[in-house]
Parts: C-alpha cells; sequence; structure tokens
C-alpha cells in the first residue's frame, strides 16, 4: 500500500517543522511556497541576529503569550526552548545565551540553519514546490498556480501554514482567511502586532534625532511597565520595549483614538535620588550638558522633555519627576505592512488539540494563521516552531486511525 501523502502550504518555521516530523514519520510530504524560495520571513528575521528562543523559566516563558498562554503551554510542552536548541544544533548550529537571556545561533543569522534544515527534509524526501500559490478548493482537490499552470492536487491531510499578514511583501498577506470563512472557520480580524507606534514629534525633534535609541529607559501602560530601549523614527517609536507593550497599545488606541505611554528616562534611579543629583549647581553648562552630567541623559531623552508642553522645570524636584514620567501620546499603530508579526486569524476553539480544523477534519492549522500573539525575545519563533512539531504529529495521529 502506497504511503500517505501530506501537502504542506508555506514554507516558514513552522510548515517545515510540521513537514520534517511528518517525513520522519514515514509520509510522502509535499510543501508548497508561493514565493521563489522558502523563509523569506525567517530569513529576514535573521539579519539582526536570530533570535531563536529565550532561556527564562518556562512559566515565565508560557505567561507571554496572554490569552492563548494556555493552549500554547501545550505546544510547548511538545517541543519545548530545550528542544529547540536541541534541534538547531543537531543542524550543526551551535547557540549561545546573550545577556539579556535570549537565545541566539553562533552565526548570528538564519541563512547557515535553514540550508542545513532544507539539507535534512531534502534526505528525508520532503519535495518543495516554489512558486506554488494555493488558491483554494475545487470538488475535493486543492488547486494551486504555478508557471506551468493550475495544479488540482488531493492529499490524504494538509498543514496549512501560510502565516499571518505582516510583512506581506514576504509571503505572508493573510489571502486565505476568505477561504477558510467560507468553510465555516471562525477568524478574528489580523491585526498588527510588535509595531511601532504614531508621536507628532515637533519639527526640531524629529529633525535631530529620528534614528537615535533612548537607551535604558522603561516604558509603562495601564499599571504594566518593561524596561529596555526604544528607537526615535520618523513617525514616532519602535523598539522591543515598546514591542511588549504593543498588544495593549493597539487595543486602547482602538477604544480611545489615542494611549497614553509613560517614559521613565532614569529607572536605575529613584526620584530622590536622582533629584539630589539635578539640585547641584549647574555652573555654566549649557541644559543639554547638564542634563547630561547631572540626570545622565542623552541628547535625545533631554530633548524628549522639551517635547511635553510648557518649559522644562526649574526645580530639581519637579525635573526629577518629569525625567521619571515624561508622558507621550500615542496617536495611532504602524500596519501590517511595517509589523513585526500579526495577531489574530484562526481562533483557538476552532482547532482540537492536535490544531486539526473542526470544520474541515484532515486540515491542521499551525504558526501564525493562529489567533496568538507575543512579544519579540523569542517567544515567537518558539511558538511557530512548536505549533508545527504539534501540527505535524497531529496529521501523522489522525491519519494513523482513519
Amino acid at each position: 500500500m502506497d504511503a500517505n501523502t501530506v501537502h504542506v502550504i508555506g514554507a516558514g518555521p513552522a510548515g517545515l517543522m510540521a513537514a520534517e516530523r511528518l517525513a520522519q514519520a514515514g509520509v510522502r510530504v509535499v510543501v508548497h511556497e508561493a514565493m521563489p524560495s522558502p523563509a523569506r520571513k525567517f530569513l529576514m528575521a535573521g539579519r539582526g541576529g536570530l533570535n531563536l528562543t529565550h532561556s527564562e523559566p518556562l512559566e515565565a516563558f508560557v505567561g507571554r503569550y496572554g490569552a492563548a498562554a494556555p493552549m500554547v503551554a501545550e505546544w510547548l510542552g511538545r517541543f519545548s526552548p530545550t528542544h529547540l536548541v536541541g534541534w538547531a544544533e543537531g543542524l550543526g548550529q551551535p547557540t549561545f545565551t546573550g545577556s539579556s537571556g535570549r537565545v541566539f545561533p553562533r552565526a548570528m543569522k538564519a541563512s547557515p540553519l535553514l540550508r542545513a534544515w532544507l539539507g535534512r527534509l531534502a534526505e528525508l524526501g520532503v519535495e518543495v514546490r516554489t512558486r506554488s500559490r494555493w488558491t483554494g478548493r475545487r470538488d475535493g482537490g486543492w488547486v494551486f498556480s504555478t508557471p506551468e499552470g493550475e495544479r488540482v492536487e488531493t492529499p490524504d491531510a494538509v498543514v496549512l501554514a501560510l502565516g499571518g499578514a505582516s510583512w506581506p511583501r514576504l509571503g505572508s498577506d493573510g489571502s486565505w482567511t476568505d477561504e477558510l470563512a467560507a468553510a465555516g472557520v471562525e477568524i478574528a480580524p489580523l491585526r498588527p502586532s510588535n509595531m511601532g507606534f504614531d508621536v507628532a514629534w515637533s519639527p526640531v525633534f524629529a529633525d535631530r534625532f529620528v534614528g537615535q535609541p533612548l537607551k535604558n529607559v522603561a516604558l509603562g501602560h495601564g499599571g504594566r511597565t518593561v524596561r529596555g530601549e526604544a528607537m526615535v523614527t520618523r513617525y514616532g517609536l519602535e523598539g522591543g520595549a515598546l514591542y511588549a507593550l504593543s498588544a495593549d497599545l493597539r487595543e486602547a488606541i482602538a477604544r480611545e483614538g489615542a494611549a497614553e505611554l509613560v517614559v521613565d528616562l532614569r529607572p536605575d534611579l529613584d526620584e530622590a535620588a536622582l533629584a539630589a543629583r539635578l539640585a547641584r549647581p549647574r555652573g555654566k553648562d549649557s541644559v543639554t550638558n547638564w542634563l547630561r552630567k547631572a540626570g545622565g541623559l542623552s541628547p535625545a531623552a533631554a530633548g524628549l522633555l522639551r517635547e511635553i508642553p510648557g518649559e522644562i522645570p526649574q526645580g530639581a524636584e519637579k525635573l526629577a519627576k518629569r525625567i521619571k514620567a515624561v508622558r507621550l501620546r500615542l496617536t495611532g499603530a504602524q500596519g501590517l505592512a511595517r509589523a513585526i508579526s500579526s495577531a489574530g486569524g484562526v481562533k483557538l476553539d476552532q482547532v482540537d488539540a492536535r490544531l486539526m480544523l473542526k470544520a474541515l477534519p484532515g486540515v491542521f492549522v499551525a504558526g501564525e494563521m493562529l489567533d496568538w500573539e507575543a512579544p519579540t525575545g523569542g517567544y515567537l519563533l518558539q511558538a511557530c516552531f512548536a505549533s508545527g512539531v504539534v501540527a505535524g504529529e497531529g496529521a501523522q495521529d489522525w491519519l494513523a486511525q482513519r
């Protein structure tokens, strides 16, 4: 009897991981990728240092996924950060843990890992078809647009790993939503996540400080505070500390039209200690030099103080209070085209524990197509890899039980 055939649609981390698990189980696997080459977003993410996962304790790790944490915890039970590190090293890509707890391959980019991975998949007999775009289902078949024309496939099972809708030029454009919705699958609207936010900078501040970081700051919103770094952009602010708050800020803007972000420019000093430093005589220093020397503020941080209406407070205590709580009004969020990831997608109650769609038996979903989100720091890739493992093994289990 011929082996079962599973078609995986989408050659990102989730799809390739599902393909690997299926092929290791002896299933014939065909991977379809609409772009000319696999894993383009994965390669782009690795240009600045591929953050695979994070080394923090699993309980804290799982908490990064918000409302989706219970289901993601199940995925991580199947493929944990420790498993991911072992998997990467099994491909000849040793890893290291940075001072922030983030885990990277020593090569600090995605291309060596991807080459080794595609080599393994080829050895397992996985067929990867590029420029093969899924366009829908017809008469029980799966229809693909290819350079050779339309092609209809009838696999025994399908794993969908088409991504969300961020960075659409790299292949994930969310075009799958209409097809699944028509099949009765409930889908939460796709929204930007881990994105920058709009601030109406003064022309003077924007011209002088665009491209400069605000280092070692603490950003607060809605009772949550995150320490890290933010980058001044022409449109506003972006950066890891802001991304950790992006879900709450996005929802606040959707509700109220704007959101308040509180910036502590010196989180390592309490207000009294900072005031004591600022009480020292200024002498002949300019305000900027004095703020740098006495307050420890960079030029960009000092410039940020001037973005608040009114003069910079003269008294040490009032000035310390402002430095510890610069209040910025965020007027909007950057869209999906500029977002690192997306929220929304197939609602989690639409799939079973194997990630099979309840409305479409034999069809499994993995990665950013599902309705979860997480901050940057290794949490995004970890969940994509882990969900691919669950979907791949789920498809194998379903085929065995037919």
